[in-house]
This record gives C-alpha cells, sequence and structure tokens, in this order.
C-alpha cells in the first residue's frame, strides 16, 4: 500500500504544479502574455539569425496560442487531481482496480509531458528559437517540468503496484 500511496500523492504533486502554473498565467495573465508574445514575434534573437521568416506578429494569434498554453495546463491539473483522487480511493482495492483507477492520471501526466515538451520545448525552444533569447527563455523551467511530468508518467504506468 505503500507503493500505491506513494503514486497517487507523486500524481497529486503534479496536479498542484499544473494548478499553480494555470492560476499564476491566469491572475498574472500580462506578464506572462508578453513572454509569449516575443517568443512569438522572435524579436529578442540575434539580429544575424536567419530564422526571422517564422516570426508571428498577429495579436490575436499571440492571445489564441496563450490562451491554448493555459486551457491545456488547466486540463493536465484537472486529470492528474481526479486521478491522483481516484488512486486514493483505491489504495485498498484489488489490483486491476487499482490499475484502473491509475488511468486519469495517466492521461494527465501524458498531457502535461506534451504541453511542455511539445509547445514550450519543441515549438517555441525551436521553432520560435526561444533558446538564443537572452531574456525570454523558459527552455530550463519548460525542461525541468516536461522531465519531472515523465519520470512521474514512468512511475506510476509501472505495473509494481500489488
Amino acid at each position: 500500500m505503500t507503493l500505491r500511496l506513494s503514486k497517487a500523492l507523486a500524481v497529486l504533486a503534479m496536479a498542484l504544479l499544473a494548478s499553480l502554473v494555470t492560476f499564476n498565467n491566469i491572475t498574472d495573465y500580462s506578464t506572462n502574455f508578453v513572454f509569449v508574445q516575443h517568443v512569438f514575434m522572435m524579436d529578442t534573437r540575434p539580429p544575424e539569425s536567419a530564422l526571422a521568416y517564422r516570426a508571428i506578429t498577429s495579436p490575436l494569434v499571440h492571445h489564441a496560442g496563450y490562451v491554448a498554453i493555459i486551457a491545456l495546463e488547466l486540463l493536465t491539473a484537472l486529470l492528474c487531481t481526479i486521478g491522483g483522487v481516484r488512486m486514493l480511493r483505491s489504495l485498498r482495492s484489488a489490483r486491476a482496480a487499482f490499475r484502473n483507477a491509475k488511468q486519469f492520471a495517466i492521461a494527465g501526466l501524458s498531457l502535461g509531458f506534451l504541453t511542455w515538451q511539445v509547445i514550450f520545448m519543441s515549438v517555441a525552444g525551436e521553432w520560435f528559437a526561444m533558446w538564443m533569447s537572452e531574456t525570454w527563455n523558459a527552455s530550463q523551467s519548460a525542461f525541468r517540468f516536461h522531465i519531472t511530468l515523465l519520470a512521474v508518467l514512468i512511475y506510476v504506468a509501472l505495473p509494481n503496484d500489488a
């Protein structure tokens, strides 16, 4: 039962992280929006970079992208919360019931991993060359988030919760 409890609490820890990120992005929309805007506009990359053709300057696209990010973060938080609670409720259940209770957690952890890996590391980091910016670069934070989500996902998905 200790292993099951550990997995449930790890999922709830990821739910807390995603909830706090979502809360911060909603309550401090303008500050965090500026970050997204600069990444889309690619305006802080070195001028000798030939990647400027990828820049998007439309404020409508900037807002749509930011709202989509917030929605994915919120959905990650909700799925992880539901999954963690279901896992807690199934701590003393049969193996199959506990394995079934992990499905929302696995979905939330997978979505969180994909959000930070695809949106922040791949799209923002590489396509919009966020890594080139000394000011608007979230690569390290995104790496910390997506690797932690992946580690918890692997841990939870392991079938060792007898």
